[in-house]
C-alpha cells in the first residue's frame, strides 16, 4: 500500500533551501535534498513525492528542474516510477555487519513485507566446491534453494541457499524464510562467515531482478555454523546495490 510522505508543502522548500547563487546547478541542489530527505527518514520506503509540477510550485523552480531532479533519483535506484500512478521512495535494506540475522528478519524490522519467488527447491548431489566448503563427504546430498527475494513486492536479491538433507530433508517444505525453517530445528546458523564483493548481473539476474544487465550488484557468500561447529548454509546472495547497503560501525 502506498503511504502519504510526513514531509509537507511547508516545510520541504525550508528543508531544501535552495540557492539560486550557488556554483551548484538548481536540480542538483533538489536532487540533493531530496535525497537527504530519503535517507533521513523524512520520505520513507514507498512514500509518494510530490509531483513535478507540486514539486515546482513548491520550490519556486521550473518543470524542467523538477524533472531533472526526479529523474537523477529514477537513474540512481532511489525512487520508482509508476505510469499513472507517480514516484514512489524505493526501499533500501540497511543491514549491519556485526549482526548474524535473516533477510526476512531485517525486513520486517524495517516496516517491509518479505517474501520469495521460488525457483528451485530440489534435492542433489553436492559439487566439489560445496564438498569443501561444507566440509561434507563424497557423494553427500544436499538440498538447494534458489529464489528471488522481495520487500514490498520489489525484486531486491537473487539467492542459492545450499544445505545438507540432515538438515533439509524436504526443501518444498521451506516457505518464506529459511532461518525460520531452520529455527524450528534448533539448526539456526550460530556464526557464520561472509565475503562481499561487487560484480554485474548477468542476463537471467537482470531479468529476475527487473534491472539491466551488467547492472551492479553485491556478491554476498555466506557459510553458516552451528554451535558445535558443523556447516548448516551455504548461501551466495546477488543483491541490488541500488537497494541494499551494508553498514559497519568502526570503534579506536
Amino acid at each position: 500500500m502506498n503511504r502519504t510522505s510526513s514531509t509537507t508543502s511547508d516545510t520541504l522548500s525550508a528543508d531544501l533551501a535552495l540557492d539560486p547563487e550557488s556554483a551548484t546547478p538548481l536540480y542538483l541542489q533538489v536532487r540533493n535534498g531530496l535525497a537527504r530527505l530519503i535517507l533521513d527518514g523524512r520520505f520513507g520506503a514507498e512514500d509518494a513525492l510530490p509531483s513535478e509540477r507540486s514539486l515546482a510550485e513548491q520550490l519556486g523552480i521550473s518543470r524542467v528542474t523538477a524533472r531533472k531532479a526526479i529523474d537523477a533519483l529514477a537513474q540512481e535506484g532511489m525512487i520508482l516510477r509508476r505510469h499513472g500512478s507517480g514516484n514512489y521512495v524505493a526501499p533500501m535494506l540497511q543491514q549491519p555487519l556485526t549482526r548474524l540475522t535473516s533477510f526476512t528478519e531485517e525486513l520486517k524490522q524495517r516496516g517491509f513485507v518479505p517474501s520469495s519467488r521460488w525457483l528451485r527447491r530440489i534435492v542433489g548431489a553436492a559439487l566439489p566446491d560445496e564438498l569443501v566448503a561444507m566440509g561434507l563427504s563424497p557423494g553427500a546430498r544436499v538440498a538447494r534453494l534458489e529464489r528471488v527475494r522481495l520487500a514490498d513486492q520489489t525484486p531486491m536479491a537473487h539467492e542459492a541457499s545450499t544445505l545438507p538433507t540432515a538438515i533439509v530433508p524436504n526443501p518444498g517444505a521451506v516457505k518464506d524464510s529459511l532461518y525460520a525453517f531452520l529455527a524450528e530445528r534448533d539448526a539456526v546458523p550460530a556464526r557464520a562467515l561472509q565475503h562481499i564483493r561487487a560484480t554485474n548481473a548477468t542476463q537471467r539476474q537482470a531479468e529476475l531482478l527487473d534491472i539491466r544487465a551488467g547492472h551492479a550488484l553485491l556478491f554476498i557468500t555466506r557459510v553458516g555454523y552451528l554451535q558445535d561447529g558443523r556447516c548448516v548454509e551455504l548461501t551466495h546472495t546477488w543483491c541490488r546495490s541500488d537497494y541494499y547497503d551494508f553498514v559497519a560501525e568502526l570503534r579506536r
